[in-house]
């Protein structure tokens, strides 16, 4: 393995891996039916060339260019590329809006877009024709665009083909210090207008290292990343690309969150990133076809289910047969859901929003190696991850080494190292509400156990205060509300109300399968789902009314992140009439 401890920047452990591996398979994309791999050396010459063509477009130290793409190689080349100028990446999701561009390159004052495909292009370039300071575009697959643009077009093809010197550029790599700005990624706004995150070299840095420190303990080498989840986020954005990088492991680019199971079985990854939506929709369709099939297997699954839970939750009341029995289910039973995930999975690390004790309890029962972990945006994004040695369900484990992690008197998580942001891009308010005297105040509420494992209990301004003055938990309810077979997705309601109150979105499949399919019979089970929920919940967390939605909560419509988190500002706002008339 290289010296991991002398490396200054993202782009120097980059040219340091690619030089040790060379001609070995790096960036892998599905090419018709098969996938075909770029080399490291292939890539590091390719990140060169569209370097040195920065430099000839004017680009020079600190300034921000856009990358607008899917995952695939060129969005790694575009990254790294950028980042060899000492120029600033800015990541934007596929799926925003009209509006949500024009706030980007308004705000970031971008030079420059990276773009994948036309249809984002038509929806990007009505932003960019009313910026004064964007002043070319990059289009990976050309658009045949016909109308006038005030930024001159060059295409990837074009900006790769020129002959150059990058002597030059590889000069320039040790003049990036950790401390500079390497990226501004826009947080997803859960709740409000998004704004500019400014991560720099020895963040990324400081959460690879981390990172490592943690998967080492199951054994590195030919090490495969399966990438789905958006570049654009910061926990892909690290722990989907610069922790490949920083290990020296193969990237293989999914083509699709629906093509997801079919991607694991072709690229058989060993280490994957998730979100616990990922996982709740995988529960619901495992445990489905368990219940369609029936007969011997149903109760076999049942009782590995059953067994499982118990050699996680008490394995010291297990009794010889009991373990005998269990190891068997093994061989039978989880070794076939384990093939799901490409049969070579080692870790599967959970982040981006609170996993459900129940999911995690499902998977860990079945076999799956599942760490859930924590973090923001603002601070690389890792914070706290569960080591494989050390699991535990329900909490998101110790923090990364070289990480202070504290506990306000408010129950707020303070945070203070390496890892946490310089601040927020052109907003100094913000920036000081959230770094106070060298600690990151994260608005998330936790404790630790007396294992030093961190438990996220809510979020800060989630959390919803009753009329009495009493703080009920939303989420949680919610994850109990989402795991009832006829309940897709829950937002809960009640801030300074007598009551909480819901709106929920009934399941799709429940729907197709129900034999009553009225509007009536749809309320009267959801109704019998709600109160199953009631059952096992305190008289305050209790759902006195519902109403359900008029449609999915989706990123379509704004109403979910790109990380599958639903969006409660702007969910309470469209329904706003509808859940005060609840009351």
């Amino acid at each position: 393995m290289a010296d991991t401890e002398v490396w200054q920047n993202t782009v120097e452990m980059f040219f340091a891996q690619a030089e040790r591996l060379g001609v070995k398979p790096f960036l892998w994309v599905k090419s018709g039916q098969v996938y075909t791999p770029l080399s490291w050396s292939d890539t590091a010459n390719q990140v060169l060339k569209l370097a040195a063509g920065f430099k000839a477009l004017g680009i020079k130290t600190g300034d921000r260019i856009i990358i607008l793409s899917e995952n695939r190689p060129e969005w790694c080349i575009a990254d790294l590329a950028i980042m060899t100028v000492g120029a600033i990446t800015v990541p934007v999701y596929t799926t925003n809006t009209a509006e949500d561009h024009r706030h980007v390159v308004e705000n970031s004052g971008a030079k420059g877009v990276i773009i994948s495909k036309r249809k984002l292009a038509e929806r990007f370039f009505p932003a960019a024709h009313e910026s004064d300071l964007l002043g070319f575009a990059i289009i990976i697959e050309p658009p045949e665009l016909a109308q006038n643009l005030n930024v001159t077009i060059h295409t990837w093809h074009d900006m790769l083909a020129r002959e150059v010197d990058v002597s030059e550029v590889r000069e320039q790599l040790s003049a990036i210090k950790p401390d500079d700005t390497a990226c501004i990624i826009y947080t997803s706004g859960t709740g409000g207008a998004p704004k500019g995150v400014m991560i720099h070299h020895g963040a990324l840095l400081h959460n690879c290292r981390g990172a490592k420190d943690v998967v080492a303990e199951l054994g590195l080498g030919n090490d495969r990343f399966l990438s789905f989840l958006p570049l654009s986020h910061a926990y892909e954005h690290t722990g989907g690309q610069f922790l490949p990088i920083y290990l020296g492991a193969e990237i293989f680019y999914g083509e699709s969150l629906d093509r997801l199971a079919t991607n694991m079985q072709e690229c058989h990854p060993t280490i994957m990133t998730v979100v616990p939506r990922l996982f709740e929709l995988l529960r619901l369709r495992i445990t489905r076809a368990i219940k369609d099939k029936g007969g011997l297997a149903a109760k076999m699954f049942d009782r590995a289910l059953s067994l499982g839970s118990k050699a996680v939750e008490n394995p010291n009341s297990m009794s010889l047969i009991e373990k005998t029995e269990n190891a068997m289910l093994t061989l039978l039973v989880r070794s076939q859901v384990r093939k799901r995930f490409g049969s070579k999975i080692k870790a599967l690390v959970s982040g981006g929003a609170p996993l459900n004790y129940e999911v995690g309890l499902f998977f860990a029962a079945l076999g799956v190696p599942l760490l859930q972990g924590y973090g923001q945006t603002e601070s690389g994004p890792v914070i706290c991850v569960n080591r494989p040695s050390s699991m535990k369900l329900g909490t998101v484990g110790p923090p990364l080494k070289d990480t202070d992690v504290m506990i306000a008197e408010d129950g707020e998580i303070l945070v203070r190292g390496a890892l946490v942001m310089k601040g927020y891009w052109r907003d100094e308010e913000a920036t000081a509400l959230a770094l106070r005297d060298g600690w990151l105040h994260t608005g998330d509420i936790g404790i630790f156990d007396e294992d030093g494992h961190l438990v996220i209990t809510d979020r800060k301004k989630d959390i919803i205060v009753n009329d009495k003055g009493e703080n009920v938990s939303p989420q949680r309810i919610e994850g109990m509300l989402t795991l009832e077979p006829e309940i897709s997705q829950a937002m809960i309601y009640g801030d300074r109300k007598t009551h909480l109150v819901a709106l929920l979105v009934p399941d799709a499949e429940f729907l197709k399968s129900s034999s009553k399919n009225s509007k009536t019979d749809i309320l009267k089970a959801v109704d019998v789902a709600v109160s199953r929920v009631n059952k096992r919940v305190s008289n305050i967390e209790k759902i006195r009314r519902f109403a359900l939605a008029d449609e999915p909560f989706s990123i379509e419509n704004a109403q979910m992140t790109p990380t599958l988190k639903i969006r409660r500002h702007i969910i309470s706002s469209s329904y706003r009439e509808i859940l005060e008339g609840l009351y």
